[in-house]
């Protein structure tokens, strides 16, 4: 009984041991021998994979993606693009605003004299200011008398003081009155010039002013 006990036991291992060296030769085996499918895909993954690290750019999410080309149909007419239009004729051009005339020059009464002046390097006529002329004439009178004997003595002691003076005479009233008076003066400053130097003299006088 025991004898067939251990026999049993001994074949037990035996197999066992037969059986896992069978297992390790069979996938020895299967390890070694190359499978078709698996040999392809590892083939194409692996250059797909190089060929995707070998084109990478680290910096393509920063640059433009080229939009897709639109396939044409076979037989349609290609897009013209429409004419541009010149700036010029979009923006019609301001109007022009007409300018003044200029002002006619005046015509002169005398045009070759005015030219003559001109080329002789003289003004015209209605370039030169003309003075104001002073419609009065001025007399200084110094005295008036009855006689013409009282007035001839003044007017010779003036001469002696040396003023020339003149006589004059004129009715007033239904008589004849004799005047002496120095001038005529043909501007007011001039007379009181005179009438300062009669003042040094202190001989009495009057300003006298007469239409011309």
């Amino acid at each position: 009984m025991h004898a067939q006990r251990g026999g049993t036991f001994l074949g037990f291992i035996i197999g066992l041991v037969v059986g896992l060296g069978v297992a390790l030769g069979v996938a020895i085996y299967v390890m070694k021998v190359p499978t078709p499918f698996s040999n392809k895909l590892g083939t194409s993954g692996n250059e797909a994979s190089g060929d995707s690290k070998k084109d990478w750019n680290p910096n393509s999410v920063f640059q433009p993606k080229t939009p897709a080309e639109t396939p044409q149909a076979s037989g349609d007419t290609p897009a013209v693009p429409p004419p541009a239009v010149p700036a010029a004729a979009a923006v019609p051009a301001p109007a022009a605003v007409p300018s003044k005339p200029a002002p006619a020059p005046a015509v002169s009464a005398d045009p070759l004299g005015d030219l003559a002046k001109t080329q002789a390097g003289l003004s015209t006529p209605a370039e030169e200011a003309k003075p104001a002329v002073d419609p009065y004439s001025y007399f200084i009178q110094v005295g008036a008398f009855r006689t013409s004997k009282d007035a001839d003595g003044l007017r010779a002691k003036l001469a002696l003081q040396g003023f020339d003076a003149k006589v004059s005479e004129r009715e007033q009233s239904g008589r004849t009155v004799y005047r002496v008076r120095l001038g005529p003066f043909d501007t007011k400053a001039a007379a009181e010039t005179m009438r300062s130097r009669l003042d040094k003299q202190s001989v009495e006088n009057t300003l006298v002013r007469v239409q011309r």
